[in-house]
Parts: C-alpha cells; structure tokens; sequence
C-alpha cells in the first residue's frame, strides 16, 4: 500500500497498463512532454517513450478523431481533454463515432477509447473550465460515463475502464485531485464499472452523491449526526450505467432521499435520480426527492464562483428538511 492523491492514483493506473497492454497509447494537449495542465501523467513519456506517451496539436476534434482510427485499428488510445468545457468540438466525434461505431459495424469494430476529462469548480478557473456537463454524455447511447470520488476508486475504475471494450467518458473531479490521500494498493486491480458503493449505512435519508461533492456531504453528515438524522451515503461512482438497484433498495430502506450534484438543476442526473426514486419506490417514500444542485446558468468567473457552489451548510439543510418533512 502506498499514500495517493488521486492524481497519483491515476498516473500509477496509467503507468500499470502501460506495462501490460503494448497497445495503450496516451496523448493529449501537453500530455507527453509536461505532463498535462494538472501533471497526471507526469512522468509516463519517459518511463514509455515518445510513442506511448505524446502531446498533440491544440484540436480536441482532431484528437478523439485520431483515436477512432487508432482505436477501430486495434490500439486502446487514452486521450485527456485539458478542461471538461474543452470536450465541446470534439462532440461530433463522440456522438457520431465514438459511441456507435459497434453498432454501426455490427461488433466488427470496438471502440476502447477512454476520454479523460478533468471536470468541475471550485478552482478558481476561467469561463470553460469549470462546467459539470456529466448528463450530456450520459444521454448517449453506447457510452460509459464514470466518476472517481477517492484516489483508491480513481485507480481501480480507471483500470476497468482501459480494459473494457467500449469507449468510456472518464470524468476527474479537479477540486479534488490533490485534497485527498489515501493508502491505495500499488498492485493492478479493478472496480467493475456500473455499481455505486454504501459510503455509510443509514435509516433516515438516502443522499446521493459523486465526485468532489460526496466530500461535501460528508462535511454535511456531521451536522446531521449532531440533529439526530441518519444518512445512508451513496457514492454514485458510474453515471451510466447507473446501479439502479443499489438507489432503489436504499430508497425503500430509508423513504427519502437527496441528491447531490454540481450540475446544473434542469434535465440532468439528478432527474434521472428522481425518475428512479419515482418509479421504483414510490410506494415507500416519505418526502418528495429533492435535488441539491447548481443553478442553470453558466458558471460564473472566479469573483463570483462563491455563489453558485454547493456548501455543506446547503446540502445540510436539504437534509433537514427532507428528514422531517
């Protein structure tokens, strides 16, 4: 076992695969050379060489694009798109080949890819660095999107991401990536992607969360441990798939729940979560789902940034009020 952040989980993750998979290539917008805007993959060029582990041009398009061709060849490209707001001109790619090119060939071609994209606020960023924009490629069919929320989780589902067959949104949340460390075990292993994870057992309320925000409503639960109420944390790990069956048992056990997100409020993950809570518990609900997320507007500049994050104090009070409605 080894102390991680989740940039060191991840690099480690990367520098596994590397070793075993001589197909895996690495690239992206200063990825080889410097290591990337955050350095997650400092280090990989010169432990893999400039063909494993290469920069590329100032093309989001142009890179997606090369791995479908990389990809639809044999190779398990692993492409890092420097900002999540940075994604948009490569949607064309992703949405028209990306994630049905399996379909479209009827299982002659794969697509192995795995996009990594650092996503989120909280840093302080400038105007298409800081957008939580999950649900878009969550609504696309043939695609898996997933989100880490400990280093020791970063390592495993990134693992299980470079091994599976289909392409993979691999979405980091920023805020985070240096502000937890854990002991994470250097060895190879995975977490099956698709199923979400108890953080801490509860009878209350069901809260939901992912990324850098289960951080927060752990900062929450202790407030609502000093009120009385008992939360049942779920980190929700895989956006899609999603563990339907984990959110529905929970929400029959504990006949409320909350979710927390930084996405913007309107069409997004959290009425996926509603829909679930609707559908497959209804009958046990004692309080309306309520949702604990961003406003629909674009993410302010850093002078603002404070308004429109999420805070404990926030999440805690939609925990109240759910509790004792």
């Amino acid at each position: 076992m080894k102390i991680m952040n989740m940039v060191n989980a991840i690099n480690d993750a990367l520098d596994i695969k590397l070793k075993e998979d001589p197909n895996i290539v690495v690239y992206g917008e200063d990825v080889g050379v410097e290591g990337g805007v955050f350095r997650v993959t400092e280090g990989l060029q010169k432990k893999h060489g400039a063909d494993r582990v290469f920069d590329s041009p100032l093309a989001e398009s142009g890179i997606v694009g090369t791995a479908v061709g990389m990809a639809a060849a044999g190779l398990r490209p692993v492409v890092e798109m420097q900002f999540c707001g940075f994604v948009y001109p490569a949607f064309n790619q992703i949405i028209s080949h990306v994630s049905r090119m399996r379909n479209r060939t009827r299982g002659k071609y794969t697509m192995p890819i795995v996009i990594r994209v650092p996503y989120g606020g909280g840093i302080n960023a400038l105007e298409h660095h800081s957008e939580s924009m999950e649900a878009l490629y969550a609504h696309i069919p043939g695609l898996k999107v997933v989100i880490p929320s400990t280093p020791a989780d970063a390592k495993g589902m990134l693992i299980s991401a470079l091994e599976s067959p289909d392409p993979v949104m691999f979405m980091e949340p920023k805020r985070i990536y240096r502000a937890i460390k854990q002991e994470v075990s250097e060895d190879s292993y995975s977490i099956p992607l698709g199923k979400g994870k108890i953080l801490h057992p509860g009878t209350d309320v069901t809260v939901i969360a992912y990324g850098a925000m289960v951080r927060e409503v752990q900062k929450a639960m202790v407030m609502a441990k000093e009120a009385g109420i008992s939360v049942e944390l779920i980190d929700l790990r895989s956006i899609y798939p999603i563990d339907k069956e984990l959110l529905a048992s929970s929400i029959k056990k504990t006949g409320r729940v909350v979710f927390v997100a930084e996405e913007p409020t309107a069409f997004g993950v959290g009425a996926e979560i509603m829909a679930i809570a609707n559908e497959e518990a209804f009958l046990y609900l004692q309080a309306p789902p309520k949702r604990v997320s961003a406003f629909d507007t674009i993410v302010p500049l850093p002078k603002g940034e404070h308004h429109y994050l999420i805070s404990p104090e926030k999440i805690f009070y939609e925990i109240e009020r759910t509790a004792k409605f």
